[in-house]
């Protein structure tokens, strides 16, 4: 179909979808969105005429031509438009007074991409108004290209980020078989999967089969766990898939579509382009013409006649729905476009520069221009479909994206004005759910990564979001909470003074320690007596100063272990003992020398002196603090945190230094024990009524029990409770030598004084001297 207005620089729109002419009768859908595209060129058209500031004194006309979407018939019109006759004359131009100005369209890419090449070799500007392959973009190639419609690499980019936007990590992808579909949802899946999204499965349109190969993509639809799916196809090549998971009752799927799939005033009597007018009245109103042959139906007569009193305002449909005029926006802005550019042209012949050129206000108040590849700047609407009180869709925006736009608002959704299909909540499609705070995802063999498991964080490990893909270790002083989600500070923990174990040991070290001082201020008072002095009183009297500080050691092994206390507590308690050891082992040599002195012409009488006694305390003392003092400047204990033993404990203790110099230091105590031990077992028949060594024997066989059960013990005790087993053995020990030396003198001066005087003393002598000679 030839239409054309004056003469003066006539205007060719091509259609791919119309499906009216004569050679396309077998397709009887009538496409109510190219019919919509048409009628805004003609009012452009009109407006621009009736405009004197615009083209003055030149009118502009146009030819409109329907390929019915078919490759052959977009080539054979546009070789009429070049010839500008009924037959297409290659090279030849029938009207040469009335020159073509610009073709608009086609539709299809791939129909787009044909005519691109052949108009670019005459520099024939071609504007599409919804072609968008990238391969468009190539202006090299298409130099005389342009379009109002971003490129698809803009729109794949966006229909991504509107996916990821909504947490849609597994996505199915439909694409129709032509340039358009194919390239536009490569750059979708590329997009997607570059986000750390996967893709559920790819489905192609196929356009030669009649049902678009509907039911296997429905089946596969069915199949899959993605409820989100992105479409690439045009609205006529989709409905197939629409209507086949109608049948088959397929719902909560969310359909990521491409772009949206003037005119009340038309009317089949009137106006151009007639014939598609009576199709269109047919279509919407159901209803037939009689005054000639049925384009639509067979001969039959209709039910419903039309009348042509029908009227267009009263009917709601895709024809006259304002919400969906963003296609048919654009073939009005690209007739403005080239008539801007003839304005600008002026006296000049190369229009083609003046297309690279133009910038055109839009009713939006942003400009619309072309970059170096003839592209305009992206900017789409988010738009989501609501059905109306009126059971009709609307077409409602919701969000944009502007690649224009300033930082932050390029990619812009309102989620409060979307209505979904599934209720208020945003529909989930994913392959696995998300993983909380405390798991990680385990990929599964075979798998996309989207799909995985999720496996609880390992003991001492955390991940504190969604979807972790590791778990990472708390800071040495935290732990994680029960959850794995999150590090909390861990309890410290060293026996303090608040605590009950430690509080109790503490009480009964300062309770204790006023026990010697007691039988120390009693001997004190009976120094006189036979009992006190027989037993080496002054010896007494350094062992009863000594055995406080004993019980007193343990306090500095109470509270939190500060550095200056781990450096000097081991060593006050093995210097301590060791004092009291030495005076023991003293006491024990100073009875076997004693009596060895009573003896007749005995040499050893020099040795019974106080002073040897003092000379073997010094003695054995000054080897245990050099064996201290070596240990404190080599390897001298310290602070230690101790985070392994006891998980979600920090363990305040104090470390030795050196294991080996603290066990020399108790073991030389223990040596010292054990001379005592040896000496006075040895020497324990003395006749003597107050002799030590058997108690002394009884003392230090407690005090070896003592400490090499604390030995023991002090392998399997863990945090306080070590610290706890070493006070322990230093009261046990103490007590030892308190109760076995002590005891018994203390008994007989408080409660039995007859036996604590020189009359039974020689009496209990001579008694144990006969019992000997007996024996």
């Amino acid at each position: 179909m030839h239409w054309w207005l004056g003469h003066e620089k006539p205007l060719a729109f091509l259609t791919d979808g119309f499906n009216l002419i004569l050679l396309c009768l077998l397709y009887l859908r009538f496409n109510l969105e190219n019919f919509q595209q048409l009628q805004a060129l003609i009012f452009a058209v009109e407006e621009i005429n009736a405009n004197p500031n615009i083209l003055p004194n030149i009118t502009l006309g146009f030819q409109a031509y329907d390929s019915c979407n078919v490759l052959q018939k977009d080539l054979e019109g546009m070789f009429q438009i070049l010839t500008g006759y009924s037959g297409a004359i290659p090279n030849y131009r029938c009207l040469k007074n009335i020159p073509v100005a610009a073709v608009i369209g086609p539709y299809v890419s791939t129909h787009a991409i044909l005519l691109a090449n052949i108009l670019g070799v005459y520099r024939y500007p071609q504007i599409s108004h919804f072609a968008t392959s990238r391969l468009l973009s190539n202006h090299m190639m298409f130099p005389s290209f342009f379009r109002t419609v971003p490129s698809d690499a803009f729109q794949s980019q966006g229909l991504a980020k509107l996916v990821l936007f909504f947490g849609w990590t597994w996505v199915g992808l439909l694409a129709v078989d032509n340039d358009y579909g194919q390239q536009g949802i490569q750059v979708v899946k590329q997009e997607i999967e570059k986000a750390g999204a996967c893709v559920a499965f790819s489905e192609t349109i196929l356009m030669s089969l009649p049902d678009r190969n509907a039911k296997h993509i429905v089946k596969v639809i069915k199949d899959s766990t993605a409820t989100a799916i992105v479409v690439f196809s045009l609205p006529a090549d989709f409905l197939p898939v629409l209507e086949e998971m109608l049948v088959q009752n397929i719902t909560k799927k969310m359909l990521v579509a491409s772009e949206g799939w003037f005119l009340n005033k038309a009317h089949p009597s009137r106006g151009l382009g007639k014939y598609w007018l009576k199709l269109l009245w047919e279509e919407i109103f159901t209803c037939k013409f009689l005054e000639e042959k049925n384009l639509t139906a067979p001969t039959e007569k209709p039910a419903n006649i039309c009348t042509g009193m029908e009227s267009l305002e009263s009917i709601s449909n895709n024809y006259n729905d304002i919400s969906s005029l963003r296609t048919t926006y654009n073939v009005y802005t690209a007739v403005h476009v080239v008539a801007k550019a003839l304005e600008d042209l002026k006296n000049c012949c190369d229009l083609l520069y003046f297309m690279r050129k133009v910038r055109i206000k839009l009713s939006s108040g942003r400009d619309l221009f072309f970059d170096q590849n003839g592209d305009p700047p992206a900017v789409y609407d988010i738009v989501n479909w609501k059905l109306s009180p009126e059971g009709t869709i609307k077409q409602v925006k919701v969000g944009s994206y502007d690649t224009a736009a300033s930082f932050g608002q390029v990619f812009t959704v309102n989620t409060s004005a979307i209505v979904w299909a599934t209720g208020d909540q945003v529909p989930v499609s994913v392959c696995s759910q998300s993983c909380p705070p405390g798991f990680r995802k385990a990929p599964i063999s075979g798998k996309p990564a989207c799909c995985f498991k999720c496996i609880p964080c390992p003991q001492g490990e955390i991940s504190n979001h969604t979807d972790s893909i590791d778990c990472f270790k708390c800071s040495w002083e935290e732990w994680p909470n029960l959850q794995n989600s999150k590090c909390i500070q861990k309890g410290i923990e060293y026996l303090s003074y608040e605590d009950p174990l430690g509080a109790t040991l503490a009480a009964i070290s300062i309770l204790s320690s006023l026990v010697p001082v007691f039988i120390l201020r009693l001997f004190i008072k009976h120094r006189t007596t036979p009992i006190v002095k027989a037993n080496n009183y002054s010896l007494s009297c350094l062992l009863l100063l000594c055995l406080p500080l004993c019980f007193l050691c343990s306090l500095a092994f109470v509270g939190f272990p500060q550095p200056e206390k781990c450096l000097l507590c081991q060593a006050a308690f093995g210097l301590v003992f060791a004092l009291c050891v030495s005076c023991i082992l003293a006491k024990t040599i100073m009875v076997v020398l004693a009596f060895m002195a009573t003896k007749p012409v005995s040499k050893l009488r020099r040795w019974a002196s106080p002073l040897v006694s003092y000379m073997i305390i010094s003695l054995c003392f000054l080897l245990q603090f050099l064996l201290c003092t070596v240990w404190l400047l080599k390897a001298p204990p310290y602070t230690e945190y101790d985070t392994q033993t006891k998980p979600g404990l920090i363990i305040v203790q104090c470390n030795n230094g050196s294991t080996a110099a603290f066990w020399s230091m108790l073991g030389y105590l223990g040596l010292l024990a054990t001379i005592s031990f040896i000496v006075a077992f040895l020497s324990r028949g003395l006749p003597d009524t107050f002799n030590e060594a058997k108690y002394i024997t009884f003392s230090m066989l407690a005090f070896l029990s003592v400490w090499a059960s604390y030995t023991l013990a002090s392998f399997s005790a863990q945090g306080k409770y070590t610290v706890a087993t070493e006070i322990f053995a230093i009261l046990s020990s103490s007590w030892a030598l308190v109760v076995c030396m002590f005891a018994s003198k203390c008994y007989i001066i408080l409660f039995r004084p007859l036996l604590n005087s020189k009359k039974s003393l020689m009496k209990n002598d001579s008694r144990n001297i006969k019992s000997k000679y007996k024996t």
